[in-house]
């Protein structure tokens, strides 16, 4: 029946895609009368014109976004009563531009959520949003109001199914049969897009909402956090070991290396792997290339000095980097690659070398770690139950059609951008015996440099995976490359290439343009 609907919602649509024009918009009030189901209830309806839309809390500094003409609809799904007495209930916002394309995206959420982000459709669409381009958007709080890591609405079972994956489903049932009664029409696409958390939600559509979404974007998936964090302590545990002690006999991690450590092993690693894709940039894109060892850098003669490391410092990295593994060697976690980032001290979570501070509980002390004992305490089901690491069985998404496009930053601090890695080529295995290869509708894109869904050092964060997956949806045109340019190389170009490639100099022409750059392996 789903499917059925998908392909009548698709044929009334068609004129749309070419002439948004044509969709001549309802009034924006009557939705507020929209039987939209039990459990459900529109608190809003407003109508705004062309301008300017404030930025989240937290957002870095920049123009405003100036948004088209829309309605905005605001309501809750499943509003109750918890048993810790707080009001739950999924937040959600739709916003409906006055000239629409025909498309409707779920823009996915952060952190542990619990706020309506504005729905814009920003996130991996370069300088251009969803709204602007004329998307119906929806987003939603997940299913609770607070901090966006304040995890006390986990008390409550339903909110926490609700963050967990139930969401999803939820929103959109109430999102379409919202678009198709404002527009007169279903919409003929429909798409998913975020990053970190956001991410982990684009994974959770996938596999398990498969016949809801045409085309997927996942950024920076927090697959499996629990495990992550155990990784990032993991991290700093081996820095305090070699850290200075402060006035209490705390390990500060931050000072396990100086800044000028730091930088020379970055520029140590850049000497190794910079020109392994045909052009010194200070960046590097040959990552499978790239065999840097630490070792190189130890003191010969166990002295310290400002161009080499202590044997203490190189083992800590070397350790820190490789990952979290049992007394019996069993991996609990995908290693960290070595990038530009992992020195990053500016806006947002701090790369690597400065010791593994992500926003979430106090930052560790400890010196040693009982791996084995931290693994168990992460093999917790209550949040396993929105792991998305291992379910590789995506028939029902690909059997429509569906697209699914990851990318991950090589500085991710947070989560592993080798983790992706590892789930995309697990993909491609248990996909073999399916109708064809997973690049026939999966791909991924390695950013180098990024840190965590944007930013980090030396990088090209800019780029748009939403023409790229909507022209893969609509077209069949499977993106063979995605440009990207960034504030860190104002004037410069590069190709972000599908997973295994990489981006390669040709050899001949300007090295600051994608132009002269191939897809290679």
């Amino acid at each position: 029946m789903r499917n059925q609907f998908r392909r009548v919602a698709a044929l009334l649509a068609l004129t749309v895609i070419g002439c948004p024009a044509a969709h001549a918009a309802g009034s924006c009030s009557d939705l507020l009368k929209f039987a939209a189901g039990p459990g459900v209830t529109i608190r809003k309806a407003e109508a705004f014109g062309a301008g300017p839309i404030a930025a989240p809390p937290g957002a870095p500094p920049g123009p405003a976004l100036q948004a088209p003409a829309r309605c905005q609809i605001e309501g809750i799904i499943g509003a109750h009563t918890g048993r810790d007495g707080k009001p739950y209930g999924i937040r959600f916002a739709l916003a409906l531009p006055e000239h629409w394309n025909g498309r409707l995206l779920y823009q996915g959420g952060g952190g542990l959520n619990g706020s309506v982000l504005p729905p814009t459709g920003s996130t991996a669409a370069g300088n251009t949003p969803a709204l602007v381009r004329g998307f119906a958007v929806v987003s939603s709080d997940s299913g609770h109001e607070g901090a966006v890591f304040d995890s006390s609405f986990m008390a409550d079972q339903q909110a926490l199914l609700d963050f967990l994956y139930q969401d999803i489903g939820k929103v959109m049932a109430v999102a379409r049969p919202l678009v198709a009664a404002h527009y007169g029409n279903a919409a003929a696409h429909s798409y998913f897009v975020g990053c970190s958390t956001g991410g982990r939600e684009a994974m959770i559509a996938a596999q398990r909402y498969p016949d809801e979404f045409d085309g997927i974007v996942a950024g920076a998936p927090a697959m499996r956090t629990n495990y992550s964090n155990l990784a990032t302590s993991w991290i700093s545990t081996q820095l305090n070991a070699v850290a200075p002690k402060d006035a209490q006999g705390h390990p500060i991690t931050g000072q396990a290396l100086s800044d000028g450590d730091r930088k020379l092993f970055v520029d140590s690693l850049l000497k190794a792997c910079d020109a392994l894709d045909g052009v010194k940039d200070g960046m590097i894109f040959n990552v499978r290339g790239c065999h840097f060892d630490p070792a190189v850098l130890q003191c010969p003669t166990g002295r310290k000095t400002d161009q080499c490391l202590t044997t203490a410092q190189v083992h800590a990295i070397k350790a820190g980097f490789a990952g979290p593994k049992t007394p019996e060697g069993i991996a609990i976690y995908t290693g960290f690659a070595y990038d530009t980032g992992i020195g990053f001290k500016g806006m947002g979570i701090p790369g690597l070398l400065n010791g593994a501070l992500v926003p979430v509980g106090p930052a560790p002390t400890d010196t040693t770690m009982d791996v084995a004992a931290r693994a168990a305490a992460a093999h917790d089901a209550r949040e396993m139950a929105g792991d998305t690491d291992a379910w590789t069985n995506l028939s029902s998404f690909t059997a429509h059609g569906g697209k699914l496009i990851f990318f991950h930053g090589m500085s991710d601090p947070w989560f592993s951008a080798l983790d992706t890695v590892r789930y995309y080529e697990q993909l491609g295995r248990d996909s073999a015996n399916g109708p064809g290869p997973v690049d026939g509708w999966s791909r991924l894109f390695l950013v180098p440099g990024m840190s965590h869904c944007a930013g980090g050092e030396a990088t090209l964060d800019q780029f748009d995976m939403l023409s790229a997956i909507v022209s893969w949806v609509e077209q069949g045109k499977a993106p063979a490359r995605v440009i990207a340019t960034g504030h860190d190389f104002p004037g410069r170009s590069r190709p972000l290439c599908p997973y295994p490639q990489h981006a390669q100099y040709k050899g001949s022409g300007n090295s600051e343009d994608a132009a002269n750059f191939s897809c290679h392996i």
